[in-house]
């Protein structure tokens, strides 16, 4: 394994080290998105496969709906959470494992479904093994959150420094794209031979946050987690201190969340 292997696998784990933090910050995922899904052909009681399930977020949802669901997820303080929301739910299991080394069951599901933790997962195997666990038609959901232009924009614009000043590792220059300059993209569906071509579903929307939320928001975010804590406390106290003085404790954030979904075809 290389290093920058380890880095991957290091940041994908710190997600696990504060569930109970990620469960109360994070935001959930539009209700939309789950009326998109059902329309695309995702019937109630259908048999799921989440990856990646997290503290349940998007899977409570979806057991709303009926379905019959099997969530992994890597972390195991993660996944407690994500059974205890769920509790009320005798048709959602959930199982502690890492999805590539994980041996799929026998039947095979009517959808695959990952919500913002599909590129976390080996390139390698996760296209393939997706498509192996689903029914000939059967369906590969995934969604993606992109953080984009718009809400309190200047806050945005001039936090950049501080994020240059106290993470080295910053873009210079970096700046939020408005969500019309995200492209969708489904080369690596398309490429594989599996699944068929992919429909896009976009939903653009806003939460605001006090200056303890959006700390709180931030401590959730693998690249802030792996700070050295000087370095991280550093900059969560230059941030906080920028939206207490300059912007009255209070900021908007604009997010772009993309759900595609592909057909398996073989």
């Amino acid at each position: 394994m290389t290093e920058s292997d380890d880095d991957y696998l290091r940041l994908r784990e710190t997600f696990n080290e504060d569930a109970g933090r990620y469960d109360r910050a994070r935001p959930r995922y539009p209700a939309r998105m789950f009326g998109d899904l059902a329309a695309a052909g995702v019937a109630t009681g259908a048999r799921v496969l989440e990856i990646g399930c997290g503290t349940g977020q998007a899977t409570v949802p979806l057991a709303e709906r009926g379905h019959r669901i099997v969530a992994v997820e890597l972390g195991a303080e993660m996944a407690a959470v994500a059974r205890r929301n769920l509790a009320g739910f005798d048709s959602v299991e959930v199982v502690t494992a890492a999805f590539e080394q994980w041996t799929l069951p026998a039947e095979p599901f009517d959808l695959v479904f990952s919500a913002t933790a599909f590129h976390w997962l080996d390139p390698a195997v996760r296209v393939p093994k997706s498509a192996d666990a689903l029914r000939s038609g059967g369906l590969l959901a995934t969604v993606a959150t992109h953080h984009i232009a718009g809400g309190t924009e200047a806050f945005f614009r001039e936090v950049q420094g501080l994020y240059e000043r106290f993470d080295p590792a910053t873009p210079p220059g970096l700046r939020l794209h408005a969500a019309r300059d995200i492209p969708e993209d489904d080369r690596e569906l398309a490429s594989s031979g599996r699944f068929g071509p992919a429909s896009f579903f976009r939903y653009e929307w806003e939460l605001p946050y006090s200056t303890a939320g959006y700390v709180d928001l931030l401590l959730t975010y693998s690249g802030h987690r792996a700070l050295p804590k000087a370095q991280q406390h550093a900059l969560l106290t230059a941030i906080a201190r920028l939206i207490d003085a300059d912007y009255g404790g209070h900021i908007v954030k604009r997010y772009l969340t993309e759900l595609r979904i592909a057909q398996r075809i073989r």
